[in-house]
């Protein structure tokens, strides 16, 4: 289990592909499926939700997962999900197609200043707001250095990750949170300082009807 926080538990999301094929059928102007409607009209629709549809097991496994159980701190957000462009964006904000469009324009590469300045500030902000009394959680890779090399010097062992993700790929790690959501059992959260980055892939999840995409 992780370190004990006081004040409160934040999640870290890793985006969906906004050039993926899912996210092609959301951003067609004559698409007629009720999310894509809601999307083109009015204010838009949350940018979590856009996401789930998009990445399909992964990230609706990690949403679902950070639902049950962020622990919001004082005036702060639970659930943040890193961008390409502009940084750190709660979850239930609304998103135009224009919004979703713009972030395929920024890749998520650790030396593109588009993407990494935008991210320090946010990380930066939620750090000094936090203080010292909140963990954060990263559901995302830290295999490579494109979240991690940026998130770890602000938060240092307060950032966090779930250690079952080592060695799974992304749809085990989707059915391994709605698992969990579903049993309400927090996954083991430990410093990513001192996480092995890199690991032997675990036995496969055994089939459940709930994960059905």
């Amino acid at each position: 289990m992780e370190e004990k926080f006081e004040g409160g538990r934040v999640f870290l999301l890793s985006p969906a592909n906004i050039a993926g094929k899912r996210a092609k059928m959301l951003l067609n102007p004559r698409a007629s499926f009720e999310l894509a409607r809601r999307l083109r009209t009015g204010a838009g629709v949350p940018l979590g939700e856009a996401f789930a549809f998009m990445s399909g097991l992964y990230f609706r496994g990690k949403l679902a997962y950070a639902r049950a159980f962020a622990q919001a701190p004082n005036g702060g957000q639970g659930i943040l999900i890193i961008t390409s462009n502009c940084g750190l964006v709660a979850a239930d904000t609304l998103v135009t197609p224009g919004q979703l469009e713009a972030y395929s324009d920024v890749p998520i590469d650790a030396g593109d200043e588009r993407y990494t300045q935008p991210l320090v500030r946010d990380a930066m902000a939620l750090a000094e707001a936090c203080a010292n009394n909140c963990s954060i959680v990263l559901l995302g890779s830290i295999a490579t250095g494109k979240y991690v090399d940026h998130l770890l010097p602000i938060f240092g062992r307060r950032l966090h990750f779930p250690k079952e993700f080592v060695g799974r790929g992304d749809m085990s790690r989707g059915g391994l949170f709605l698992r969990s959501v579903t049993a309400n059992n927090l996954l083991t959260h430990v410093p990513v300082c001192s996480t092995l980055r890199q690991g032997s892939r675990p036995p496969r999840l055994p089939r459940s009807p709930i994960l059905r995409d």
